[in-house]
């Protein structure tokens, strides 16, 4: 390895730039090189449309991998859950750091948490997933609220609330947490009420498959537990055949005896945006000692959850 800066490619946006600052310490730790960020703009930056009509969140990804493949970029930080399940053969994902919080949260007006909300109450979020399990939720516990599409940045979201046009919005506790607004939070929702994306909270670092030492330096920041988690998660969305938009929650706990981590359990949930259909499922075994475990678990759990009527709650399907 020489001393060359590294270049990271991000995008513009408060959270990138945060998430892949920190990034860049701790790459700079483990190689003593110094790392400049590269902004890059993505359609999904610019796009007004909502996110599901455009492809979901894989759009923010793209360009990033247009920059790495082209040599622009060096490597390049991506919110797990925006990642297509599909890998390209020509990057690899070195490292998956230790996850933030995976919950959703919400911001709400006087500083509500989700069973104080008002009957009527407007809870802002772009996320099928999100609007499925609130509905459901609701309707299971006669809470009335309506969920409301929304787009743009954690400033122009909270600020719905705060100019009053909604009483609440849910966002990601790892996104404000890594830019230092976790303290805007009024209610966390338990992951038995909405399971997180799959992917959610965790980071991935992709560079050029071929540069076999920045490979092997940036695999130092990796966190295994977080990796397998990740792995059985997202296996489970591409064996469902569902893409990043589409209404499906998931989530792998290791389950720990004291400090020994003994087994993990994967839940997935999916159902229709209004609520009224929802398959929830679970599944707990030993932790998967390899990646073709990992994807495994996903795989079996995503199985069972099709034969329950799963696709017919997902609109279309990605291909």
């Amino acid at each position: 390895m020489t001393d060359k800066t590294l270049r990271l490619g991000t995008r513009r946006s408060r959270l990138a730039m945060a998430q892949s600052g920190q990034v860049a310490e701790a790459v700079t730790r483990v190689t003593g090189r110094p790392v400049e960020l590269v902004e890059i703009t993505t359609y999904g930056d610019t796009s007004r449309e909502q996110l599901a009509q455009i492809g979901g969140t894989g759009v923010f990804v793209t360009a990033l991998r247009d920059a790495l493949l082209k040599g622009e970029v060096d490597f390049a930080v991506h919110s797990l859950k925006d990642l297509p399940t599909a890998q390209p053969d020509d990057l690899v994902v070195a490292a998956v750091p230790v996850r933030e919080d995976p919950r959703d949260v919400i911001v709400a007006r006087d500083a509500l948490k989700f069973t104080d909300l008002p009957s009527g109450a407007r809870i802002g979020t772009g996320s099928p997933r999100r609007m499925a399990q609130l509905n459901s939720y609701a309707r299971g516990h006669g809470l009335d609220i309506a969920t409301v599409p929304i787009r743009g940045n954690v400033d122009t979201r909270i600020g719905y609330v705060r100019g009053g046009e909604l009483d609440a919005v849910v966002l990601a506790a790892a996104g404000l947490n890594r830019i230092g607004r976790g303290d805007e939070v009024t209610d966390f929702l338990s992951v038995d009420t909405v399971l997180p994306a799959p992917g959610q909270g965790a980071l991935a670092i992709e560079c050029a498959a071929g540069n076999a030492d920045l490979v092997a330096a940036l695999a130092e920041l990796d966190d295994p537990f977080t990796r397998v988690a990740v792995t059985a998660e997202r296996s489970l969305l591409a064996a469902l055949e569902a893409g990043c938009s589409a209404p499906v929650g998931a989530l792998a706990d290791l389950l720990a005896d004291g400090q020994i981590v003994k087994e993990m359990r994967l839940r997935a949930v999916v159902g229709t945006t209004d609520g009224t259909r929802m398959v929830q499922l679970s599944t707990t075994g030993p932790v998967p000692e390899t990646h073709d475990g990992a994807m495994a678990l996903g795989r079996e759990l995503a199985a069972e959850m099709l034969a329950q009527g799963a696709a017919g709650l997902m609109g279309e399907r990605a291909h």
